[in-house]
């Protein structure tokens, strides 16, 4: 794709030249366009991720241990998870998700949430639900510097480890937005990044409804679901997402419950 990019673009003033009409000009344009686009586009495809079903397949066969008592080799998982907590909002979350038994799998924010919400993030622990990090700033960290991704990460983890007594060890970049220096990083701080296979887009709508529909258009069997705690039309739309998955046979867990018998690896990326 790079070698249809460069040629477009050392080609492309001899080309004009010879261009006489305004239609002709529009279209090397839209080609330039198209061929910067197919090299962003297999940028992005070339991303490895490992699947839940595969990581429960790479456990050992006599890894039989499993977290929560779900076997997600034989029952049709899914998991819940919110970013960017916790917030004004989380309380009304957490006592929904106590309501209707479901573990979820928070992702947090450092700067404004968990310093602002300290209470809340003991009670996910509490309840049940696994504590994630979601960053300090939400800074894409791929237009970081090493030490500035390593600072990103780290500050959200010792704030959690001071409130509820462990380190997380899942992480969700910001975007999804991620590379070969991002899972170094992890790598090294024992922490392994969690993409999602489910959004509901929920921070370009307030409409619950809609919110609830686009989670059930999108969820099969070992679905990572994707939603945001912090906004409007999210936490109302969370009791009609879980009632109708669980008419459809679903079992909600946490996302190493997820992986479970196997596990989640520094530094790898799942999805």
């Amino acid at each position: 794709m790079v070698s249809i990019l460069t040629m477009y673009s050392r080609g492309m003033p001899a080309l004009i030249k010879k261009m006489k009409k305004p239609w002709a000009w529009l279209c090397a344009a839209t080609a330039l366009v198209v061929a910067a686009s197919l090299v962003a586009f297999s940028q992005y495809v070339r991303l490895e991720t490992t699947s839940p079903s595969a990581a429960r397949a790479q456990a050992t066969s006599t890894a039989r241990t499993l977290s929560g008592g779900v076997d997600c080799r034989e029952a049709k998982c899914v998991a819940l998870t919110f970013d960017a907590g916790p917030s004004e909002h989380s309380a009304r979350l957490l006592d929904i998700l106590k309501e209707k038994e479901v573990p979820a799998t928070f992702f947090l924010l450092g700067k404004r949430h968990i310093e602002k919400y300290p209470e809340l993030v003991e009670r996910m622990a509490d309840e049940g639900h696994e504590v994630a990090n979601h960053t300090w700033d939400h800074k894409r960290l791929t237009e970081l510097e090493p030490d500035e991704i390593r600072d990103e990460i780290e500050r959200p983890n010792k704030a959690i480890e001071r409130i509820i007594g462990r380190r997380p060890t899942l992480m969700r970049p910001p975007q999804g937005r991620t590379d070969d220096t991002v899972h170094d990083i992890c790598r090294e701080l024992g922490m392994s990044e969690i993409l999602w296979s489910v959004t509901a887009k929920d921070y370009k709508t307030d409409d619950s409804e809609l919110i609830e529909q686009r989670v059930l258009d999108q969820t099969e069997r070992d679905g990572i679901i994707l939603l945001h705690d912090i906004y409007d039309g999210t936490v109302p739309a969370v009791p009609g997402i879980i009632d109708a998955l669980k008419k459809r046979g679903f079992v909600f867990v946490t996302v190493p419950q997820l992986l479970a018998p196997g596990k989640a690896e520094p530094g790898k990326v799942y999805r």
